[in-house]
């Protein structure tokens, strides 16, 4: 299971940045205890350095920006789309998850350390939960999720005829034409198969992603001196090629999102935030405002740095499901939706990633997005620690599950998520052809 569980840290950006450290050598305080107090007592406070662990992620995972800098994407003046009920009672259900091993949703939810879970079948809410303290009003992080909202803004230029896909990277950005980036095409960083050298492993100190981490403030000790770039535009010029040509093999790299979201702001003359808000949040009719976390230049941490609530990512999920349609209006073109539930690049995925999740679990890279390798080809957007907008095109529906697991990727999650949601789908599927 390790190599498994080292392969699967790879899915996320804010991993990264997990720092290893141990928990206090007093009992943590309940998560209902944190932020409380004036002051706030120092065993009670949730900062940059310890937000990423249990139990302090439990509180930071929703309230980001009271502690790093951050962008409002705003969700306009509305009128907010309504989501209407039709609920299906999944708790009684149970799921085989593997090695004869089944679990019931209430089980699982808890093993996963879910915050959040909420199910669409044909564009209604069928189930919905909020755990340990969480709201439906509450943005919550969605680390790498981020990923594919930048992917589907690529996407819509390109059909705009704004951005030309096979051009090479350095014809938009010609401060990374030195870089590893400059000759890929934005394709290739699309489906991160650019031949970068750059390690993402979590165990190793003086891996790649951990500059990269302190850029965005991961771990940040007031008391410290750096020295470091001082924005991700400073850092993506000073990436070099690996031994390898482009587009032979899939490589997560979460720098690349980086650069298509320079290549955005390039084009356009705008922020991530506001591309969101205009293109996606506002069209939609979002519930709440998001926000981007913002790195230590102010640019938005396209990598990861998304906070949404549920309900509205699960909109976001039906539109792409409905042929980018919502909301009484066209989204996205129907192109555009329907390319990113098309999985594609199975041939290249697991090249340099040959274990049981990228086998057996996983089934390819496009775009920005996941697919998964069950018979529905179902594709998600994944962020680490447990956040997914899983989308069940066969099933027309649509998970979104937030979470603030302690470990950035693992079983309960990254494998019985994916098969839990599955068998959720075949039996929203049964039940409507009983009906």
């Amino acid at each position: 299971m390790k190599t498994l569980l080292l392969t699967l840290l790879r899915c996320g950006m804010v991993a990264i940045l997990v720092t290893a450290g141990a928990a206090a050598a007093q009992q943590p305080p309940a998560v209902d205890e944190l932020m409380r107090g004036a002051p706030v007592p120092p065993d009670r406070r949730v900062t940059l350095q310890n937000f990423m662990q249990e139990p302090y992620s439990r509180w930071g995972f929703r309230h980001l920006r009271q502690l790093a800098p951050t962008a409002e994407i705003y969700a306009g003046p509305g009128p907010v789309s309504p989501l209407q009920r039709q609920p299906v009672d999944l708790d009684k259900l149970v799921f085989e998850v593997g090695g004869g091993q089944t679990l019931d949703l209430a089980t699982w939810m808890e093993e996963s350390r879910t915050d959040s879970f909420l199910v669409l079948h044909r564009g209604h809410i069928v189930y919905e939960r909020y755990l340990h303290g969480m709201q439906p009003h509450q943005p919550h992080q969605m680390f790498s999720v981020t990923k594919s909202f930048v992917g589907t803004l690529v996407l819509l230029l390109a059909e705009e005829g704004r951005i030309d896909l096979e051009q090479a990277v350095a014809n938009y950005l010609p401060e990374l034409a030195d870089s590893a980036f400059g000759s890929a095409t934005v394709q290739q960083v699309l489906d991160m198969v650019t031949s970068v050298s750059f390690s993402e492993d979590y165990e190793d100190p003086q891996a790649d992603i951990r500059q990269y981490g302190q850029i965005a403030w991961i771990g940040y000790d007031p008391t410290a001196a750096y020295t470091g770039p001082a924005s991700m535009y400073d850092y993506l010029p000073t990436l070099k090629s690996r031994d390898a040509e482009h587009g032979e093999a899939f490589h997560y790299v979460t720098p690349n999102t980086d650069v298509l979201a320079w290549l955005l702001g390039r084009v356009t003359g705008q922020p991530l935030q506001e591309l969101i808000a205009e293109h996606i949040w506002q069209p939609l009719g979002a519930e709440r405002s998001g926000y981007l976390w913002l790195d230590r230049g102010g640019i938005p941490m396209a990598g990861g740095g998304l906070n949404v609530t549920a309900r509205d990512a699960a909109r976001f999920g039906q539109m792409i499901l409905q042929d980018g349609y919502y909301n009484q209006r066209q989204v996205l073109p129907p192109r555009v939706a329907k390319r990113i539930l098309t999985p594609r690049n199975r041939a290249v995925f697991n090249t340099l990633y040959q274990d049981e999740w990228y086998e057996k679990i996983a089934f390819g890279y496009h775009d920005q997005w996941w697919s998964f390798n069950n018979t529905h080809r179902a594709v998600s957007a994944i962020g680490v620690h447990g956040q997914f907008i899983y989308l069940d095109s066969v099933a027309d529906m649509v998970i979104v599950k937030q979470s603030a697991h302690p470990d950035a990727e693992g079983e309960s999650n990254e494998v019985h998520g994916p098969l839990i949601w599955h068998q959720i789908a075949l039996h929203l599927l049964d039940l409507d052809n009983a009906q």
